[in-house]
Order: C-alpha cells, then sequence, then structure tokens
C-alpha cells in the first residue's frame, strides 16, 4: 500500500516545456519533416518552428533562467536555451528538485498551449492526433512518471470529434490522468452544443475534472482560413508573431464570456457532478460575475425560457474552481469568491512565477487569514479535486 503523502502546498497551474527531442521520439517517423523544429532565435537562443516556414516561437517568457531575484525589465523571450535554462521546465526529475527549493509538494500541470494549439488547429485527423497524442505520452512516460504524486500531468483532449474526445478521456482515466484539458470543444463545434454532451458525461462517470485553461483559441479553429507560408503551408494565425502586450494575458474577467456561456447551457442540470477549473484566469472579478450572471437570469429566465433549476451562481459553487496567482484583493474577497473555489498557482516556469518565493508570495498574500481558510485555497482543494491521497 503507497504511503498517503502529506501535501502542504500545491500549485494548481504549473507547466511543461516539451523536451527537445520529445517530437522525434513520439511522432511516428511519417510526420517527421513536418514536425516542430528547434531552432535559434534572433539572439542565438532556441525557439520552436512549430509549423515550417512559420515564425520561431522563443522559449524565454515559458521557461526560467534560474536568476534568483530576476527583475521584471530582464525578462524577455530571445537568449535562453535548453542548456542555460533550468532544466525543470523540461525535466521531471529535475523539477521535482525546484520544487523542494521552492517549497511547493506538488503541481497541476499543463502543456504549452501554442504546441497543442498547433496540432489541434491542424485540417489533417492524423497529425491533429499524432501531436497530441506524442504529447500525452511524453507526460506520463518520461515527465509526470518521476513522481505521480507530485508530477500531476493533465491529458490534453483533441477536438476532432466526440467520440474520440470520450475515448481519450477513458484512455486518461485507465493510465492515471487525475483530469482532462479542453483548448476546444470536445466535438470540435466552433461553440458549445448538446453534441458535446457524450463528453460531459464520460467526465462526470470518470470523476475526470475538466481544465479550461485562459480560454477556447482554438475553438473552431480549423474551420477559419489560415495564414500560409510561401509554399502553401497552413500557418495558425497565433504563430504569425510572438505575442505582445496586448495579447499576453493584461485582459481581466474574459473567462466569464465562456463560463456563463457552460452555465446558461443548462448543462449542469444534465451532468451536476462534473467539476471544471478555469486555469490562470484569475478570481478577483468573480464576485462581480456571480452578481451580474444572477441578475441576468431573473430578468430574462421567463422570455427566453431558461430551464436553469438553480441560480447561475449556484452552478460556479457547485462545478467550478479557478486558479490564482498573486491576488491579495481576491484573498480578501475570498468570501465573495467561495473559498471552496479558489486554488493558488505559481504558474511556474512561466514568467509570472515567483519561484524561488512561493511561500513568501503565500504570506504575503494571505496575511490574516485563518489557517484553515488558506490550507484550503493553496492546497486542500486541489488535494480533494484530484483524490491525491485515494488509494
Amino acid at each position: 500500500m503507497a504511503t498517503k503523502m502529506h501535501y502542504k502546498v500545491v500549485s494548481a497551474d504549473g507547466h511543461a516545456l516539451e523536451s527537445p527531442d520529445m517530437w522525434e521520439k513520439y511522432l511516428p517517423k511519417k510526420f517527421h519533416e513536418i514536425m516542430p523544429k528547434l531552432v535559434k532565435d534572433p539572439k542565438g537562443g532556441d525557439a520552436w518552428e512549430l509549423v515550417p516556414g512559420a515564425p520561431p516561437m522563443a522559449i524565454g517568457l515559458v521557461t526560467n533562467a534560474g536568476e534568483f531575484g530576476k527583475r521584471y525589465e530582464d525578462l524577455e523571450w530571445y537568449g535562453s536555451s535548453y542548456d542555460t535554462i533550468r532544466a525543470g521546465a523540461f525535466d521531471g526529475k529535475a523539477r521535482l528538485e525546484e520544487q523542494d527549493i521552492d517549497g511547493v509538494d506538488a503541481e497541476v500541470l499543463y502543456p504549452s498551449q501554442r504546441t497543442m494549439n498547433t496540432f489541434m488547429g491542424q485540417p489533417d485527423d492524423e497529425y491533429h492526433l499524432a501531436g497530441v497524442d506524442a504529447y500525452n505520452q511524453w507526460m506520463h512516460e518520461e515527465f509526470m512518471a518521476n513522481d505521480p504524486a507530485r508530477l500531476i500531468g493533465l491529458y490534453q483532449t483533441p477536438c476532432v470529434d466526440v467520440a474520440t474526445s470520450v475515448a481519450q478521456l477513458r484512455q486518461a482515466k485507465k493510465l492515471g490522468y487525475r483530469g482532462m484539458i479542453l483548448s476546444a470543444w470536445p466535438s470540435g463545434n466552433p461553440d458549445v452544443s448538446d453534441d458535446d454532451d457524450p463528453y460531459w458525461a464520460a467526465a462526470e462517470e470518470e470523476q475526470m475534472p475538466i481544465h479550461i485553461h485562459v480560454g477556447f483559441g482554438l475553438a473552431g479553429g480549423r474551420q477559419k482560413g489560415e495564414a500560409r507560408t510561401a509554399d502553401g503551408t497552413r500557418v495558425p494565425e497565433f504563430l504569425n508573431r510572438l505575442p505582445d502586450m496586448k495579447t499576453m494575458g493584461g485582459a481581466v474577467a474574459g473567462a466569464s464570456d465562456w463560463m456563463s456561456k457552460l452555465i446558461y447551457s443548462e448543462m449542469f442540470d444534465r451532468f451536476p457532478g462534473l467539476q471544471m477549473v478555469a486555469a490562470e484566469v484569475g478570481a478577483g472579478w468573480v464576485p462581480n460575475f456571480l452578481e451580474h450572471m444572477d441578475d441576468h437570469y431573473w430578468r430574462n429566465r421567463t422570455w427566453t425560457a431558461s430551464g436553469l433549476k438553480m441560480l447561475p451562481s449556484e452552478y460556479f459553487r457547485r462545478n467550478w474552481k479557478v486558479t490564482f496567482i498573486r491576488e491579495p484583493f481576491a484573498v480578501a474577497n475570498r468570501h465573495w469568491i467561495g473559498i471552496d473555489n479558489m486554488m493558488w498557482s505559481n504558474d511556474y516556469p512561466h514568467h509570472r512565477h515567483d519561484w524561488p518565493y512561493s511561500r513568501r508570495i503565500i504570506e504575503e498574500s494571505m496575511g490574516g487569514v485563518p489557517e484553515a481558510e488558506k490550507y484550503k485555497m493553496i492546497c486542500g482543494n486541489a488535494v480533494e479535486l484530484y483524490r491525491l491521497n485515494a488509494q
């Protein structure tokens, strides 16, 4: 019988960067000519050419250069390489060492979404599935295999069709994954619909939480017109340039759009046990969102023939959790948000992290918070959701 681990701090949103040899090892050879290639950025660092001919995607802001107390002014995309960054970004054993330095017991791990979106934006179903499967295999067989109790990898869902999404979810459960990631609707449709119901039903049955990281950037992406390179290769729009200030997460409450759609769709009446996580969306906006949703419901429920059985805010309390990073305001307003609905994260090794001072940030953000409430936000809610000590 496995020994139960005593968790004190769990980051509910961390990331893994694909290892330099991942695609060569896990993608079928017939795709090697078009698979992501490691190239150099303008300052000699490493970057991924995710689609042949597309601008290279540098790794600087999604890795940790390893400098204690690095100034914000020193952050940049270019110049970082796999042999200069801390290896925990792509190596599970090294990641455990970095958790120890930071005082973090475990992390819930998401992939590089720009990489996953590259594959899910492909019109070729076979390549789409091969790329997503390659990541899931690597995470399971190499990264999280070092210690699944501390490296809690999430399984990326493809978006070819709902039958495939359901099959992948059930496979993930058998492999020991503790949750799924959605970057697009499981049916492959451009918006949520009843076609997604078999996936929600399977997630409820298998007790697999569903995670939406920031948003649905690729919802219906394969139906959209995209740019092409000179030789005609299709390039997803998000790969045409590196993110800038307008696209680096400065918006607040963008998740309220898709979260309200899901709640108003009545799916949580059909699947009351379904658990959802909105990751890296923050939490301070939630009270106003809940207030607005309920008011919208009361005024419009009759003429829209809404079949909701509860107030919209009650579905949030029962079915949703949100992750937050450094938000003293959200912590101060935790009772309006719901202590049971909040999960702290450090976003490591992305540039918003505060490694190796996560414990200090927690203390600064949660001064005066009763220990029982603090424990739920930085650990307890995650332990319960992912059943981390379940036999």
